[in-house]
């Protein structure tokens, strides 16, 4: 069922699906899962090129055995090469550190869901250092805040969707700035270096992002 841990026949599905050449989103309609499910399962174990089926049963199997493993200290990232790659990417593209450990830690969680203290926890880091880094993800649109009523407390979620919000979040921050350029453009005066120099930039950066923003909406389904 939707949801339910991967079985083994599931991962020899997965391997063929990979084999074949096919997307994530495609893989996971065929066995009726999250496509978030199945990049994980994938990236936890070799990745695209390097998934063997028997190999992530039995890892999967192991864990279960010896339950959560112990949090690593917190000058590093958690988990094998894989995360630290990812994590690497992200604090090259502007990320915080902080953020980006939590924000793959969410991504490599079994259901992507997580409380603040549960991820304090397993990333040996203070409260305080999680709830900026959460906020950071929330109003970049990465993460989804929800409230668990029975615990009363958030909890921090990644599912397809956010995918789709985080594009158009970027896209719309951008937007508001290229209009803001054209605006400044006018108050310069059109017919001055600094005014073209800006109408250029605002001009271009309105429709790139007009662009993405009709891309995001195009591909959404990608995500369903």
């Amino acid at each position: 069922m939707p949801g339910g841990r991967l079985t083994q026949q599931d991962r020899q599905r997965i391997a063929a699906g990979l084999a074949e050449g096919l997307s994530y989103a495609e893989i996971a309609r065929r066995l009726d899962r999250p496509t978030s499910t199945i990049s994980r399962e994938v990236a936890r174990n070799g990745g695209p090129g390097g998934y063997r089926p028997q190999q992530a049963h039995r890892a999967t199997v192991r864990r279960a055995r010896r339950g959560t493993p112990a949090p690593p200290r917190a000058a590093g990232p958690r988990g094998g090469p894989v995360e630290e790659e990812i994590i690497e990417l992200a604090v090259r593209s502007g990320m915080p550190r902080m953020t980006a450990r939590v924000h793959v830690d969410l991504l490599m969680s079994e259901d992507g869901r997580r409380t603040a203290a549960e991820l304090a926890h397993r990333l040996q880091v203070s409260p305080a250092s999680v709830s900026v880094a959460v906020n950071f993800l929330v109003q970049q649109g990465f993460v989804r805040r929800e409230r668990d009523p029975r615990r009363r407390r958030d909890v921090y979620v990644v599912d397809d969707e956010v995918w789709y919000h985080s594009v158009v979040i970027s896209a719309r921050q951008t937007l508001e700035s290229a209009r803001a350029a054209l605006a400044r453009a006018e108050t310069a005066g059109l017919d001055t270096p600094a005014g073209q120099r800006m109408t250029r930039a605002g001009a271009f950066l309105e429709r790139v992002t007009l662009d993405m923003l009709e891309s995001a909406d195009r591909w959404r389904p990608l995500l369903m």
